[in-house]
């Protein structure tokens, strides 16, 4: 690396380490402002709250920017270089325009790397923190609050040949009942459970059933059989029944394959909601290299109006892919639109929009 790429690579890091520093404090200090109240209801002391709050809180809101203030900060600072005619400069001493590019995507790279690694482990670990007191202080009277639910008919299929309902499960008390459970070779039914309670052992980490009726068939020969307390292990456990709008967020990327998985097998209706978070953690590093391409490339341009001009370019822009990256997610999660395609598309079109601003660049 030459003394140009340092130059501008220090400029890239410094400008968004500042940038991205400065909206974490305003987040903050906005968020505190706003749970000022749950704070004092939580008991919780300043060190516990600093601790498991706000240290989860900061890569939760780095990571929903992060893009963006890429974006932003190389926008920003190499309009400057430009307004002070250094990008022209630099062009004419015969260094050619792709290869002032190249400090733009050693730094793309190296951020993207950050946050794909933070995506993969780091912010599932930090959301385990922060909606945990979100779901307990914030949201503890309301009925979206998964540790109150009292959820009613739940279906689900274990295997390819066995289906399980609960009629009735209490997320909190994690107990449940009637349930009953279906297996199924070709087009007849070979066994059947019924238990009018059904409830977790933690010790055993099993189920343990009340009231146990079960049903064996074997062609023409039928078995019935009357259990009044039995211990059970099914593939399914309490976390797999309370699941809320926070389950995909918490599990790191090995745990979320895993839970993919299961939730095909038992042909989930949240699949695609799944799946997309999934690919959504590989897509997004990529988009932070994209974005930093198009935003050295429109603010290397020498145009009146300055940084500002520049500025609200990147903004149109950046809006632009965050509504291609929410209608495409939507797509797939209320409609039949591949999780891939819907997670990807948002970088496949913005790829062409880079290059088409590469070629009318002046070089």
């Amino acid at each position: 690396m030459k003394k140009l790429d340092w130059y501008i690579l220090k400029k890239f890091l410094t400008t968004f380490f500042f940038s991205i520093f400065l909206f974490t404090i305003i987040s903050v200090v906005i968020d505190t402002s706003e749970k000022t109240d749950d704070f004092v209801k939580s008991g919780w002391s300043f060190y516990k709250i600093v601790t498991d709050y706000f240290l989860a809180f900061i890569p939760h809101i780095i990571a929903l920017l992060f893009p963006l203030f890429v974006f932003i900060a190389v926008i920003f600072f190499t309009s400057k270089m430009a307004g002070k005619s250094e990008v022209i400069a630099i062009l004419a001493s015969g260094t050619s325009f792709k290869r002032f590019l190249v400090p733009y995507w050693l730094g793309g790279i190296f951020l993207a790397t950050i946050l794909w690694f933070a995506n993969q482990y780091v912010i599932p670990r930090a959301e385990v923190k922060r909606t945990y007191f979100e779901t307990n202080y914030v949201n503890a009277n309301s009925s979206y609050n998964p540790l109150l639910q009292k959820q009613v008919n739940k279906y689900f299929r274990l295997d390819s040949f066995t289906y399980a309902s609960i009629h009735y499960y209490d997320t909190a008390g994690k107990t449940g009942g009637p349930a009953s459970l279906y297996r199924i070779k070709g087009n007849q039914l070979v066994y059947n459970l019924r238990a009018e309670r059904i409830m977790w052992d933690t010790a055993k980490r099993s189920w343990e059933m009340r009231n146990v009726f079960q049903r064996t068939v074997n062609g023409l020969k039928e078995t019935v059989g009357i259990t009044p307390d039995t211990h059970m292990r099914f593939n399914f456990i309490p976390f797999d029944l309370s699941q809320d709008e926070f389950t995909k967020d918490k599990m790191t990327s090995p745990q979320l394959n895993r839970f993919i998985q299961l939730e095909e097998l038992r042909g989930s209706e949240t699949i695609n909601a799944l799946k997309i978070e999934k690919y959504r953690r590989d897509a997004t590093p990529v988009a932070v290299i994209i974005l930093t391409i198009i935003g050295a490339v429109l603010a290397a341009r020498k145009v009146r109006g300055g940084s500002g001009a520049h500025l609200a370019l990147g903004f149109l822009t950046a809006a632009a892919f965050i509504i291609t990256d929410r209608f495409s997610s939507m797509f797939s999660v209320k409609g039949n639109f591949p999780p891939l395609i819907a997670a990807w598309l948002p970088n496949i079109i913005f790829s062409f929009v880079a290059y088409y601003f590469y070629r009318k660049a002046p070089k």
